[in-house]
């Protein structure tokens, strides 16, 4: 069970990384660094309201699979 849930928690991981470099494809590398591109509160449509929910979904899953591993191993 342990080597399911260590992979479990690889493929959340990437995928996690995989949308939070997504969603600051428009803030350009700056974004990725942590410095202000000035457009804090923009309005989330669409695709971005997607990838957002997406993005909380992933790092819930990750939390959870995450603990999960740490209680199975003991």
């Amino acid at each position: 069970m342990e080597k399911y849930l260590d992979v479990g928690v690889i493929i959340v991981s990437v995928a996690l990384i995989a949308s939070v470099i997504l969603q600051s494809k428009g803030a350009g590398l700056g974004g990725l660094t942590g410095a202000d591109t000035g457009s804090v509160f923009t309005a989330r449509r669409g695709v971005e309201k997607t990838l957002f929910r997406v993005t909380i979904g992933l790092s819930i899953l990750f939390f959870i699979l995450a603990i999960t591993t740490v209680i199975v191993s003991g």
